[in-house]
């Protein structure tokens, strides 16, 4: 990967403005592989290969620019385009607040797909119905049809809006349980409301929680 190549990832990644001598410390490896080169060279070589970055992103065929602010280097769009990045900002969907139970309801739901409630249930060991009109609010989930037994209660299955909410292709790429619950926390940025300690844990499926049982999950738990 070129010089330039480098430089330009970081500073998209950064949260904050990063500094000259900081590129310097996380590039010298690489661009003195052979080890002979002396740090005042390779800072000489990342403020060149910088130079040529901010006039590269200057020209009239970016959107985006490479500004110094506060000492540092970042990313940010031009001027002339703010109007239509602020357009987008407000399209924008505000970010989802959800419940521990919540959140287990939906995992059930992704991967027993289509479920009852009556099946959510029993393997929550809690009544799951207020939960399930929140994640039908907020989209996440929707209705499939009715499942032919006594009473045909409703089947439920993950929709369009839960798989761009968790980068996914399709439900077959849905990670191992572990692994969704860290994607869960990744995709709600701390959003999620601590669990009290009698909600049961979804990790085991087929056990029983007597202790849990007699609990219920009502829409007043749900996060507006």
């Amino acid at each position: 990967m070129s010089l330039r190549a480098q430089l330009e990832a970081i500073i998209y990644a950064a949260e904050t403005p990063i500094t000259i001598d900081q590129l310097v410390q996380l590039v010298k490896e690489s661009v003195a592989a052979d080890g002979t080169a002396v740090e005042a060279d390779v800072k000489v070589r990342v403020r060149v290969a910088l130079d040529e970055l901010v006039a590269d992103y200057g020209g009239q065929d970016h959107g985006i620019e490479i500004r110094q602010v506060a000492g540092g280097y970042r990313m940010s769009t031009k001027p002339e385009q703010h109007e239509v990045v602020r357009g987008f900002a407000k399209s924008l969907k505000p970010p989802i607040r959800l419940s521990l139970p919540a959140l287990e309801t939906l995992a059930v739901i992704a991967y027993k797909q289509p479920a009852t409630v009556p099946e959510i249930n029993e393997i929550r060991g809690v009544d799951s119905g207020g939960v399930i009109a929140t994640l039908l609010d907020r989209k996440l989930i929707t209705t499939a049809g009715r499942k032919q037994v006594i009473g045909r209660p409703i089947l439920y299955k993950t929709t369009k809006e839960f798989l761009m909410r968790f980068g996914l292709k399709d439900v077959n790429e849905l990670p191992s349980m572990e692994e969704f619950e860290k994607l869960v926390a990744e995709s709600f940025q701390g959003e999620l409301i601590p669990a009290q300690d009698t909600t049961p844990d979804t990790s085991n499926h087929g056990g029983q929680e007597p202790e849990a049982a007699a609990q219920s999950d009502s829409p007043a738990e749900e996060i507006a």
